[in-house]
């Protein structure tokens, strides 16, 4: 029942987290990137994560080689075809997850499962264009994934039981610990944690405090080891917008309300880390 091969589609923070710690478990891993730019890149990154790890003493670089090798990348999607899991972790976009989680399921093998690291969107509404909603569910997990222990497994009434043993086996496999949530948007992690996050930036907004005491206060006030400013930052500013726009939309509650600080930083594609500059600024590091 086990996974011996994976494929991921998405070579972004998310997906290049999954493909290190798939590799760290054995995992024969490959990697599509769809997106213009340089093919070596995403491997590159992943590299200089191993080494973080390596500094720390959580490796040794014979380990890292091990890993690395173990992970191949492409930019043809038919490379999908020969993993035993498939997990999407693209943009969270609903037309573009669509059409691509389509185009995946077209490629993989007949008994593969296909994953997507979505939270935000609804399931069924992805699993209604798959000629085989009985192999799909979610796999969420958290960033940075290599750290993170969590994976929110969401099933929706068509998963066969199959897909979600193969689903709970793999996140063993990883090191991860799977929770069992239905497939609503939010599930249970981001709808708790978006208004918090929104409210930070808006308690920022109201003046109350600056962003530095704001993330200092709620560290040594409730024992977080991350503010929710730096915290939004390191998700990206991005990823926190369209998460809140979906569950705005999706569920109709007013915790989800934008602020206007997070619209003009992502306007202005001021993301967080991984764009140099967000709530914080990280262009010296």
């Amino acid at each position: 029942m086990g996974v011996s091969s994976v494929a991921v589609v998405g070579c972004g923070m998310m997906g290049r987290g999954i493909m290190e710690v798939s590799a760290a478990a054995g995992l024969k891993v490959v990697g599509i990137k769809l997106t213009p730019g340089d093919l070596a890149e995403p491997k590159k990154k992943i590299q200089q994560s191993l080494d973080r790890r390596v500094k720390r003493g959580k490796l040794t670089a014979e380990q890292a080689a091990e890993i690395l090798g173990r992970i191949e990348l492409s930019s043809n999607l038919a490379a999908v075809q020969g993993s035993d899991l498939v997990i999407e972790s693209a943009v969270e976009d609903e037309p573009t997850k669509i059409k691509l989680l389509k185009d995946i399921e077209s490629k993989m093998h007949p008994e593969a499962v296909l994953g997507t690291n979505t939270s935000s969107l609804r399931l069924e509404t992805l699993a209604a264009a798959l000629s085989r909603p009985d192999r799909f569910l979610g796999l969420h997990f958290f960033s940075p994934v290599p750290a993170m222990e969590l994976v929110e497994l969401g099933a929706i009434p068509k998963t066969a039981e199959y897909a979600s043993a193969k689903a709970s086996e793999y996140c063993k496999q990883i090191g991860k610990t799977a929770v069992h949530v239905q497939a609503s948007p939010g599930y249970v992690v981001n709808r708790l944690l978006v208004p918090y996050l929104l409210h930070g930036i808006f308690t920022l907004e109201s003046g109350i405090a600056s962003a530095e005491d704001i993330d200092t206060a709620m560290k040594l006030g409730c024992g977080h080891p991350m503010g929710p400013l730096a915290l939004s930052d390191l998700i990206g500013l991005d990823v926190v917008r369209a998460m809140a726009e979906t569950l705005a939309r999706e569920l109709g509650d007013k915790r989800y309300e934008m602020p206007k600080t997070l619209l003009q930083l992502t306007q202005a594609n001021q993301l967080g880390r991984k764009s140099g500059m967000g709530i914080f600024d990280y262009s010296s590091e």
